[in-house]
Formats: structure tokens, C-alpha cells, sequence
């Protein structure tokens, strides 16, 4: 079976065409490096509105049938940044644990990741994961939290996920 990974980059600047997209390339160029099973992506370009948002990580783990779904942008302190907000209000469980490891590993290479409020949760049979929006900390942070995806979305019921294990060592339990 293909995965279905949903690829949302929340952007009021790249949404309207005046700033380019890095942050979905940057998770889809980690996600081809990370899996060996098959899986495509469906991409999403949307400005910094909650509603807007939220409706499309319903669309693509209720619709699309995505088994994952990250995020990039909006997840800074700003009036603008919702994307928190908006995952936790169509997520039926949070799992903290992710946001705080993302902003463990980030806080060794800047001081400013404090104000970064990365979250996931789940929707059904969809993981729902946030993320920061610069390239080299969206890789940072995939790495950290991915060893835990593959058994998580296993968990509710997605796609499988197979891992590259010289790059990522998905854990599993034994049997």
C-alpha cells in the first residue's frame, strides 16, 4: 500500500505568490531521503488562517486519507503564527512529547527555537505533526521525531511506514 503523507506549508507571502515555498520541498526532500516504502505526497500551500488551516488537515486526513501530516510555518510567537491552534482543534489526542523534542534539538543550534510552539497530534488514522518553517531546522526536527512515526501512525491505523536505517531507526516493539 502507497502512504498518503500530507505536505502543508501555512504562508501568508508564499500562499500569494510573493515569497517561494522552501518549507514544503525541504519536508518532501526528507521524507525521500527517511522512507523505503512507497508513499506520495500531497501538497498544500495555504495563508496563516486558522480556519484555513484546520480545514485542510481535516481534507487530508479525512478525505485524502493521509496516515501523516506535517506542517511548516506559523508556529512562531507572532499575531499571524496559528498553526498550533489550528492542529489542536481538529486533533482528537496531542502528543506533546514531539513538540518538546523538536524544540530540545533545536535549542542546541539557537537560542530563539524557546519561542517555537511545534505540537502533533492525531486525527483518526492521520498523524498530524507541526513543524518549524526554515529548511535546515525542518531536517533537524524530522530526524529527531521520526524514529517515533512509524510505530505511532502503525498505532491508529495508517499506512506502514518503512525507514531508511542508516539514516532513521524506526522503533518498533518486537513481534
Amino acid at each position: 500500500m502507497t502512504a498518503k503523507i500530507g505536505v502543508v506549508t501555512v504562508s501568508d507571502r508564499a500562499s500569494a505568490g510573493t515569497y517561494e515555498d522552501k518549507g514544503g520541498p525541504a519536508i518532501a526532500d526528507v521524507l525521500a531521503e527517511i522512507l523505503t516504502s512507497p508513499w506520495d505526497a500531497i501538497r498544500r500551500l495555504v495563508p496563516d488562517d486558522a480556519a484555513l488551516v484546520s480545514r485542510t488537515l481535516q481534507d487530508l486526513a479525512d478525505q485524502e486519507g493521509c496516515s501523516l501530516i506535517f506542517t511548516t510555518g506559523g508556529t512562531g510567537p507572532s499575531p499571524r503564527d496559528v498553526t498550533p491552534e489550528a492542529t489542536e482543534a481538529v486533533c482528537e489526542k496531542m502528543l506533546p512529547g514531539f513538540g518538546e523534542l523538536m524544540r530540545e534539538k533545536s535549542l542546541a543550534q539557537v537560542p530563539t527555537a524557546i519561542l517555537s510552539r511545534q505540537t502533533a497530534g492525531i486525527r483518526g488514522k492521520a498523524l498530524i505533526v507541526n513543524l518549524p518553517g526554515k529548511p535546515q531546522s525542518i531536517r533537524l526536527c524530522m530526524l529527531a521525531v521520526f524514529p517515533a512515526i512509524p510505530y505511532c501512525v502503525d498505532l491508529i491505523g495508517g499506512a506502514r511506514l518503512e525507514t531508511d536505517p542508516s539514516l532513521c531507526s524506526a522503533f518498533r516493539p518486537p513481534g
